[in-house]
């Protein structure tokens, strides 16, 4: 009965290689040169063959386990963090956090494959390459910032939908700033610019996209007769640039970003039972020196573009001004409400006089006059239906002060 054997292509080569040795005088030192072993090595395997023949060329090593596999009982509490710890987690997550949790020094692939094997992972296609040409870095720390929000499920289903607002440097791709916000405002973004400013100073310019914050195309009286937004008014009054991209794709470092913390970060905020929007807002900063350290790079140049800024100026910026015309009774009308401006002497001057109304973060409101500040008083409120919120606040529920304008 003839026995059949299984032989790789590297084996049929040491048989080849032997016969002609053996029947056309091949030197042994010159057919070990040709296979690329060494002479002992030939003389080892020509020995084999002609005690056992050709089954004495076939790997001893084949369809046994390999002597560098994985301990058993490390592959199974791999699966139960899987199965308990690191749901619906991405190897590359798992794989940092099982060294630097669990202390089990493995490499990425082999996690991968587990999680391939016990069906927590499904490998994706590999995409077709498309060739797009690339928009440079900035070279400096701080020359170009892209801004932008994202809308998301952050807490999964153990806290409210809520959106995050993020600040990342086009020069380094670090994280400067992250903040967790009920929505997408102009309040909120003029509280996550301050903290921004007062922790790494001013930029040289701003990258955001087109949304209604940054960007209008009505003009309606006031400062928007300019073509700007309050926060486009308060980034120039700080001397800051603002540039609105045509496309998401033009500002796709963000866009990237975002996409990494959907992932990323959800996970940590899981791990960590983080299920509120202050919870989450305490937790960023050690998030985003965590991130920086793995993802961030060097700019081509040392020089940082950040300026420094007092909160004074901040504050001066950093709130909503509208212009207002009095009545003939020094009256005017801001967010239902009626104002009447006191004055004695000056009275008959400021009758039909532009003035300018003031509102802080903190609801309180200020009206000047050529930069004097003017008394006034409250009149009867205005009854004021179907007043106009953006997609994002609707969406998001803003909630809204006396001034009409989300928090």
């Amino acid at each position: 009965m003839k026995e059949l054997f299984t032989m790789s292509g590297k084996d049929l080569l040491f048989y080849n290689s032997i016969q002609k040795s053996l029947k056309d005088g091949l030197k042994q030192v010159k057919a070990a040169e040709l296979l690329g072993i060494s002479d002992r090595h030939y003389r080892r395997l020509l020995k084999a063959y002609k005690e056992k023949g050709i089954k004495g060329l076939v790997s001893k090593k084949r369809g046994k386990p390999s002597n560098n596999r994985l301990n058993e009982e490390i592959r199974k509490k791999i699966i139960d963090k899987l199965k308990n710890k690191y749901t619906e987690c991405g190897p590359t997550f798992v794989w940092e956090k099982l060294i630097k949790d669990e202390g089990l020094n493995l490499s990425h692939e082999t996690v991968r494959q587990i999680m391939i094997k016990e069906g927590f992972w499904e490998p994706k296609k590999r995409k077709r390459i498309k060739l797009f040409q690339s928009r440079p870095r900035r070279s400096c720390e701080g020359d170009l910032i892209q801004m932008d929000g994202s809308p998301h499920a952050w807490f999964e289903n153990r806290g409210p939908k809520c959106c995050l607002l993020g600040f990342i440097d086009d020069a380094t791709s670090k994280i400067m700033h992250l903040k967790f916000v009920h929505a997408e405002t102009t309040t909120n973004y003029f509280l996550a610019l301050k903290e921004y400013m007062l922790k790494h100073g001013k930029p040289k310019c701003y990258y955001s996209d087109r949304f209604s914050v940054f960007r209008i195309n009505n003009d309606k009286a006031g400062y928007r007769k300019q073509g700007l937004t309050q926060v486009g008014r308060a980034l120039k009054e700080l001397d800051i640039q603002l540039i609105c991209a045509n496309s998401p794709q033009a500002k796709g470092r963000i866009e990237r970003l975002f996409k990494t913390l959907q992932d990323r970060l959800i996970k940590e905020l899981r791990i960590r039972k983080i299920n509120t929007i202050d919870e989450g807002n305490r937790y960023l900063e050690d998030y985003i020196e965590e991130h920086n350290s793995l993802f961030a790079v060097l700019a081509s140049e040392k020089e940082n573009m950040h300026r420094k800024v007092k909160e004074e100026e901040l504050e001066k910026s950093f709130c909503y001004k509208e212009q207002r015309k009095l009545t003939k009774n020094l009256e005017l009308s801001y967010q239902g409400k009626i104002l009447q401006i006191i004055a004695e002497d000056e009275g008959y001057s400021l009758r039909k006089a532009q003035v300018n109304v003031i509102e802080t973060i903190k609801g309180e409101i200020k009206i000047e006059y050529r930069g004097k500040k003017l008394s006034y008083k409250k009149l009867l409120m205005k009854d004021h239906q179907g007043r106009i919120m953006n997609k994002k606040e609707v969406l998001m529920g803003g909630v809204f002060p006396l001034g009409g304008k989300a928090i």
